[in-house]
């Protein structure tokens, strides 16, 4: 320990510790400096002039759910809920919609917002000039679309509550597992916005999140389709973030919750890891 500290106090000597300081801070450390907050507080700045954007995200859910919930609700009647309980159909859509609201928020800022800035603003190569490292990059703004992700989570999870959709105190923990969904949805997001060419590459991502969005178990249970396609949806994120939420919802509290989080913890480690090495690779090479 002693070779680098000496070493560091001849460079302090020879450069002056107001220069020293000044290198230290515009050259990036490596992969992480643990500044990722840095990004978080920006990013909330930035939103302070359209913050009509940001509330526009809590429409769409509420259209579907007076639209399909009261207009299509009262031609099913009731739906067989996780227990065999049966369910009114709007309380059976919400939580399916709940969880479509977490993954739409994060994954829409994950991408549209990074590949602007990445592509054309070319504000990270402005942050690199700075201690922050590719990973603080990728944790700032993978946390931002988390917190997007996660309002969207809480005003749905709030109108459920006073519209008589919720009965149980287990919702309670919606919210916490919708700020997980969302944070695994933004990391894979993040990644495929690092791979991304063009603004016509954006109609990839919507080819992904329709169909999820159709065929999750979002507006019909699963046995409703045929056992082949029932194991293609079994293997979509967002039914799992269904079923999480439909369980938390209703009451129904069991060992396969924590099958589901598991399944979005490899998925945001995963997307992280990957994220971060990829924005290395774009902005250090």
């Amino acid at each position: 320990m002693s070779a680098p500290r000496s070493a560091l106090d001849e460079l302090s000597r020879e450069l002056g510790a107001p220069r020293l300081r000044l290198l230290m801070r515009v050259v990036p450390p490596g992969l992480y400096a643990g500044r990722a907050r840095m990004l978080l507080v920006r990013s909330s700045l930035a939103s302070r002039n359209v913050w009509l954007a940001l509330v526009s995200g809590f429409v769409e859910p509420l259209l579907y759910l007076a639209a399909m919930g009261q207009g299509l609700g009262s031609l099913v009647g009731t739906v067989v809920g996780p227990a065999g309980q049966h369910l009114s159909y709007p309380a059976f859509l919400a939580p399916g919609l709940l969880a479509a609201s977490a993954m739409n928020g994060a994954v829409y800022d994950s991408t549209f917002n990074v590949f602007f800035k990445l592509k054309y603003a070319k504000l990270y190569d402005a942050m690199l000039a700075t201690p922050l490292g590719p990973m603080d990059i990728a944790l700032g703004e993978i946390g931002w679309a988390l917190i997007r992700g996660g309002m969207y989570s809480a005003g749905f999870l709030a109108i459920m509550f006073g519209i008589g959709l919720i009965s149980t105190p287990w919702a309670l923990l919606a919210l916490p597992a919708g700020l997980f969904v969302a944070f695994a949805f933004a990391s894979v997001g993040l990644t495929a916005a690092s791979f991304m060419r063009s603004w016509q590459d954006f109609d990839l991502v919507v080819l992904a999140i329709l169909p999820m969005f159709l065929f999750s178990a979002t507006f019909f249970p699963l046995s409703v389709y045929p056992l082949a396609l029932q194991r293609l949806v079994q293997a979509f994120p967002l039914y799992h973030a269904v079923t999480l939420m439909r369980d938390l919802t209703t009451g129904v509290v069991g060992w396969s919750l924590l099958g589901h989080l598991a399944y979005f913890g490899v998925m945001a480690a995963v997307g992280v890891v990957v994220a971060a090495r990829r924005l290395k690779f774009l902005l250090l090479r």
